[in-house]
């Protein structure tokens, strides 16, 4: 089972897409974990209490019964945010010592610190993997990760498909894996066609640029509709909010930046990657007036401060959408600040 099979026998699987993550977890354990002793040789821990944590370092260190490896999973970890001096000697103590057919892992939605002693040791010791969503502003990236999931499924996707395909699931790499096997079984040995990909995939999903564009148009219906399908599809209400943050400090970048004639500079200050992309992004801003940014700028972090003080997400959400389409939808505030647009 382990022939060419030549890894460090301790992992760290962390971010915040579960589904890459779940099939990473999936993979190692059929590739190491011999099935008919599975009941034997695979065992799960509860990564935040110290008890279970030593537990799991003792199982680690026993060889596996019968065929195959042990695999010892210590789910939720907190060893990469705190750990504490006996968690540590018992680390210094156990990883350098785990047996070539044992392998310990270990997985957290949270980024390891890469200051904490306990980090540099799995980092010396094991392999340390990201699992997060590509950001859904990195629509080129996105088409990648959709193009390259669809040779595995022997999909030919036509342009124009591979972009109703990326508008549809965004970042959701689950929703992904899904309206593929979709796909592929309707395919057979054809080619699909945009119309195909139009009819199957059902493009529901707003993303959260499509709900910042919208913003941005003042169109506060549309605005709101959007926000309840995000929801309804368990979006988090902080990495949404960070998602318009960022892109309104990009348009109030490039609104400010408005009198330069150089789209490079315009981008290493606007921090947009693609210099071609200020073209657009100047006309998105034209009609908006600066205040209005800045405004809608002061109304994110605000809203963000309320969710992190616990106020009720849907109904905060809710009333700061209504107050940044409503700020966007006001193309003049010279009766507020004394002069027009800049």
């Amino acid at each position: 089972m382990r022939e060419n099979f030549c890894i460090m026998p301790v992992y760290f699987y962390w971010g915040e897409d579960q589904f890459q993550l779940e099939q990473a977890v999936k993979n190692l354990r059929q590739q190491v974990v011999d099935p008919l002793w599975e009941s034997f040789n695979f065992e799960k821990f509860a990564g935040e209490d110290a008890v279970a944590v030593q537990a799991a370092l003792a199982q680690a260190m026993t060889p596996p019964l019968g065929g195959g490896d042990r695999l010892v999973w210590l789910m939720n970890t907190t060893l990469g945010q705190r750990c504490s001096a006996e968690l540590l000697a018992d680390l210094e103590l156990t990883l350098p010592q785990i047996p070539p057919n044992c392998h310990l892992l270990l997985t957290s939605t949270q980024k390891p610190d890469s200051r904490s002693k306990a980090v540099k040791l799995l980092q010396q010791h094991g392999n340390i993997q990201e699992f997060n969503p590509i950001a859904p502003w990195k629509t080129a990236e996105i088409e990648q990760q959709i193009r390259e999931a669809a040779q595995r499924y022997q999909l030919h996707l036509p342009p124009e498909g591979l972009q109703l395909l990326a508008e549809a699931v965004g970042n959701d790499s689950r929703q992904l894996r899904n309206e593929l096997e979709k796909l592929a079984l309707f395919a057979g040995d054809r080619p699909l066609t945009a119309e195909d990909i139009t009819t199957l995939v059902h493009a529901t999903q707003q993303n959260s640029l499509t709900l910042a564009s919208t913003l941005l148009r003042g169109d506060t219906a549309a605005a709101l509709t959007q926000l309840e399908d995000l929801l309804l599809q368990n979006e988090p209400p902080l990495r949404l909010l960070a998602t318009l943050t960022k892109q309104f400090r990009t348009w109030l970048w490039v609104k400010l930046l408005s009198h330069e004639r150089d789209n490079q500079r315009i981008a290493k200050l606007a921090e947009v990657g693609n210099p071609k992309r200020v073209y657009f992004l100047q006309k998105e801003v034209n009609a908006v007036a600066l205040p209005s940014l800045q405004a809608c700028l002061q109304i994110l972090l605000a809203t963000e401060y309320q969710l992190k003080v616990g106020a009720e997400p849907v109904a905060t959400l809710r009333q700061g959408m209504i107050q940044l389409s409503l700020t966007c939808s006001r193309r003049s505030w010279g009766d507020r600040s004394g002069g027009g647009d800049n």
